[in-house]
């Protein structure tokens, strides 16, 4: 089946397809597919085979766990252009956390047989995943740094500023489609402590508070921000 206008423009804007070879193209187009799935949906739940690595077209989902209580963990939102998952894959596990969509969201999967296959066959693709794995290992190292030590002002523009991150997530718009009870999830804080936090940074021009979304208005005061007790 023939790949979609919005799938192949995806690849197109993903670093990695381009450093693969003709042969190693030809594959991944066979391989791969896509789903839409409606805001609130359950992509994935916790335990489920971690069978496919994702790219995520467009949308937004979040990446979280339940307690044994009934208590929700956010460990991270994901915008669209990003790939992840690949954890999990390489691990041959269940998955530890479930995957949700937050915005109606398409994403692209990729097979563990196909995924494992360009880890073997192509040195630029096993280069881009080790680079993931290690952004993604500082930014849970920063995230539980962050939660224990910050205050919510700075644990607020510290979960806004690495949606931008740009091995992760390089093609984040300016505009974020997230509500402040997303954010707080996203953040780890109560509704009233996000509004707070909102307010403070948006006093402080680094972002603008707009109905049902958040716009950076200068991303590299609030990363500072956010760690301005390192």
């Amino acid at each position: 089946m023939p790949l979609s206008p919005e799938l192949v423009a995806f690849l197109e804007k993903s670093r990695w397809p381009s450093t693969l070879t003709a042969g190693q193209m030809d594959r991944l187009r066979q391989d791969i597919y896509e789903r839409a799935y409606p805001s609130g949906a359950i992509i994935f739940p916790r335990g489920s085979l971690a069978d496919h690595w994702f790219g995520l077209i467009e949308g937004m989902i979040k990446v979280d766990t339940v307690s044994p209580d009934g208590r929700s963990t956010t460990f991270a939102g994901v915008p669209g252009g990003a790939w992840f998952g690949e954890g999990a894959v390489l691990k041959n596990e269940p998955r530890p956390y479930s995957i949700v969509a937050i915005r109606d969201s398409k994403l692209a999967f990729v097979p563990r047989t196909t995924f494992e296959w360009l880890l073997a066959e192509s040195t630029s693709f096993s280069r881009f995943v080790i680079d993931q794995l290690n952004w993604r290992c500082g930014y849970y190292v920063a995230l539980i740094e962050n939660r224990r030590l910050r205050e919510a002002p700075a644990r607020v523009a510290f979960c806004l500023s690495e949606l931008f991150n740009p091995q992760l997530y390089p093609s984040t718009e300016p505009t974020l489609r997230l509500s402040q009870e997303e954010i707080g999830r996203l953040s780890g804080l109560s509704r009233q402590n996000t509004n707070r936090a909102l307010r403070e940074l948006a006093d402080a021009k680094m972002l603008a508070v707009e109905y049902g979304s958040v716009v950076i208005l200068d991303l590299p005061r609030l990363r500072e921000f956010a760690r301005q007790d390192e």
